[in-house]
């Protein structure tokens, strides 16, 4: 103990700069972990948080109670986090390694600072855009093919609309990631493997990827803990909560938000909150000992 605290002094610069994140931590991730009883009572605000009634698992039960809503749900939700998260990691992968064969350096810097921009803009505004394009009267696609279709009516369009929505916001932010993994490998492998014959392919076959491997696994890692979370803004706003495109785009979190806007039941929303945090920490779990079986340099613990 003693020596805990002896070092806690030689250290006592770090530890006062600490302070802010440890204070931001605890009030922000810790300190809401009392909301968890929320999924176990019947909230009333008459008697608030602490002296609402106990029901048990009846808020479990109420968001499972329709099998066939909560399976499509469910399956929507499972669909596209792998969509998301297959296609993202290839495409941010491959743009990063674009970016760093690039021959003109400067332009490649100045292409990085833009394709991050579109993570910084809010769902809120890219519905905008994303209707400019699909409004099925002068909508822009409508317009230059001569279609009509009602995009906001016809759910089997948006599986893909909305992957693409997803990639345009967030393959710019992926790639920079992968970029810093790049810049931290050996430029004398590459050196030695063009003095071996390498071609340009088989440098990144060999070198490139293999090195990029580790941090694809812990990106997966940390991704497997919202398998059972998706983008509110994307689901909720850029469909603009059209309830005929439901069938193809109503995931758990948007389901949930539509409950408190009409019932205000925080005791369900918390259960729902509870199940998707349980299962995520499961996945992370079991993700991490097949990894550490495998791969024990990669795991997370």
């Amino acid at each position: 103990m003693l020596k805990f605290f002896k070092n806690i002094w030689q250290h006592r610069a770090i530890m006062a700069m600490s302070i802010p994140v440890v204070l931001i931590l605890l009030l922000f991730s810790y300190v809401p972990m009392i909301g968890v009883i929320l999924a176990f009572k019947r909230f009333d605000y008459t008697l608030g948080m602490f002296g609402s009634p106990w029901v048990g698992l009846e808020n479990f039960k109420f968001l499972l109670s329709s099998k066939a809503l909560f399976q499509n749900m469910l399956t929507n939700t499972i669909m596209y986090y792998v969509i998301f998260t297959v296609v993202g990691t290839i495409l941010s992968i491959s743009l990063a390694i674009a970016i760093d064969q690039f021959l003109f350096k400067r332009v490649g810097k100045a292409m990085q600072t833009i394709m991050i921009i579109p993570a910084f803009i809010s769902y809120a505004a890219v519905q905008f855009v994303v209707y400019a394009y699909l409004n099925s009267t002068n909508g822009m696609i409508n317009q230059m093919f001569g279609l009509d279709i009602s995009w906001y009516t016809e759910g089997k369009y948006w599986p893909i609309i909305l992957t693409l929505v997803k990639i345009w916001n967030g393959i710019g932010y992926g790639s920079i990631i992968y970029m810093s993994v790049l810049a931290g490998i050996d430029k004398s492998l590459y050196e030695s493997a063009e003095m071996d014959g390498a071609n340009k392919w088989q440098q990144i076959k060999n070198i490139t990827l293999p090195s990029l491997l580790p941090m694809v696994t812990i990106q997966l890692l940390l991704s497997v803990g919202g398998v059972m979370h998706s983008d509110t803004g994307l689901f909720y706003q850029v469909t603009r909560n059209s309830a005929m495109l439901n069938d193809t785009t109503q995931v758990i979190d948007s389901y949930v938000l539509n409950a408190i806007f009409n019932s205000s039941n925080f005791g369900f929303t918390a259960a729902t909150a509870l199940l998707q945090s349980l299962v995520g920490l499961i996945l992370i779990v079991i993700s991490n000992l097949i990894v550490r079986k495998l791969e024990p340099d990669n795991a997370l613990f």
